[in-house]
C-alpha cells in the first residue's frame, strides 16, 4: 500500500509561483507523478517522473513553466510552479503507479493522494 500526502497549494496572483511537495510512503512503484482537476473538467496529467532514471515529462501546457523533480531518499516529488496563469487553478493531485506507459494519463496510475487546491488570480 502507497499512501501520498501532498503540501504546497495556495493562492497566488498571475505571473506568481508555486511549489507543491508529495511525500510517499511505502514500496512498489516506479513512477509518479501530478495531475490537476479545475471544476466540470477531467482530471489531465501534467507532469511525471520516473523515480529510478529522473525522467522527467511535462504536458504541453505547462512544458517550460513547471519542473518536476524528485528526492528518492524521502520518496518525494515537487512540482516547481513558474508564470502561473488562472487556467492553471486547479485542485493538484499525486499520484504514483508502475509500469513504463501512460505517465501522464490517469490510468497509468495506482495510487492518488487527497490534493491541494491552487488558485490563480488575474
Amino acid at each position: 500500500q502507497v499512501q501520498l500526502v501532498e503540501s504546497g497549494g495556495g493562492a497566488v496572483q498571475a505571473g506568481g509561483s508555486l511549489t507543491l511537495s508529495c511525500a510517499g510512503s511505502g514500496y512498489g512503484v516506479n513512477k509518479m507523478g501530478w495531475f490537476r482537476q479545475a471544476p466540470g473538467k477531467e482530471r489531465e496529467g501534467v507532469a511525471a517522473i520516473f523515480m529510478g532514471t529522473g525522467s522527467a515529462f511535462h504536458a504541453d501546457s505547462v512544458r517550460g513553466r513547471f519542473i518536476i523533480s524528485r528526492e528518492n531518499r524521502q520518496n518525494t516529488v515537487y512540482l516547481q510552479m513558474n508564470s502561473l496563469k488562472p487556467e492553471d487553478a486547479a485542485m493538484y493531485y499525486c499520484a504514483a503507479g508502475r509500469g513504463f506507459v501512460d505517465v501522464l494519463k490517469v490510468g497509468g496510475y495506482e495510487y492518488w493522494g487527497q490534493g491541494t487546491q491552487v488558485t490563480v488570480s488575474v
